[in-house]
């Protein structure tokens, strides 16, 4: 009850804030452009950690009830699996910080990134639809199941994480800039309610399905920005002019 509660606060709130975003100021055209395109960020923010944060929920509960959690005859408990994020993050953020650098002029935009971030975690939730399926019949499956879809969640964050907040700023109308940082927290804090409300139908429903959902929704929405990529980084390179 008290976490239905705080969701219920927590999305009026979020309601409530863009309703006063958009009907009590006085926005020009270009400004509000930024608001719809910031508008469709928060929703970008909170789908993805809306499926992220089921790595301590639902695939917890599948790692702890359909994994063989050993590894080469030794039995580790199913909570360990939430290290491999923070390992691959570790492993992977100079990777990723080398990239971007030597791509140069080919260095993908904000936006572009957000897209492939959202489709990266979509698809780990698919190799985990293909685990989830192996072990209809209560068949324990292989770690690596888990493994390879946190290795990809890992790589959607590396993407999407660290451009998020500075896309915020950068669309955001000089007047409200400090604001839109609150914003994009506002939209890992829905991303989070979501992701307990999901939760709770994993007893509920085939987990198959669930996880079928969760990556069908991250990569529609991963296309979605895909199409946006031009106009919203348009938008950001007037903005820094």
């Amino acid at each position: 009850m008290l976490a239905n509660a705080f969701g219920v606060v927590l999305t009026l709130t979020a309601v409530a804030f863009f309703m006063w975003l958009f009907l009590g100021g006085k926005w020009t055209p270009d400004e509000r452009k930024r608001l719809i395109v910031i508008l469709l960020l928060f929703f970008g923010a909170a789908i993805f950690w809306s499926a992220f944060e089921q790595a301590g929920s639902s695939m917890n509960l599948f790692a702890e009830r359909s994994t063989a959690n050993t590894f080469l005859g030794w039995n580790f408990p199913a909570s360990w699996f939430q290290s491999l994020n923070a390992l691959f993050i570790i492993a992977l953020a100079p990777v990723a910080a080398w990239l971007w650098v030597s791509l140069g002029k080919r260095n993908p935009s904000s936006p572009a990134k957000f897209g492939f971030g959202l489709v990266f975690l979509g698809l780990g939730f698919v190799v985990l639809v293909v685990g989830a399926q192996l072990s209809a019949n209560g068949v324990r499956v292989s770690p690596m199941w888990l493994a390879v879809t946190y290795l990809l969640h890992t790589i959607g964050e590396l993407c999407l994480s660290p451009v998020g907040l500075s896309a915020m700023t950068k669309l955001a109308p000089v007047r409200v800039a400090g604001m839109m940082m609150g914003v994009w927290f506002l939209g890992s804090s829905v991303g989070n309610f979501m992701a307990g409300t999901l939760a709770r139908f994993y007893d509920k429903l085939p987990v198959p399905t669930i996880f079928s959902i969760v990556a069908a929704t991250s990569i529609i929405a991963g296309i979605v920005f895909w199409l946006l990529v031009k106009p919203i980084r348009k938008m950001m390179e007037q903005r820094a002019h």
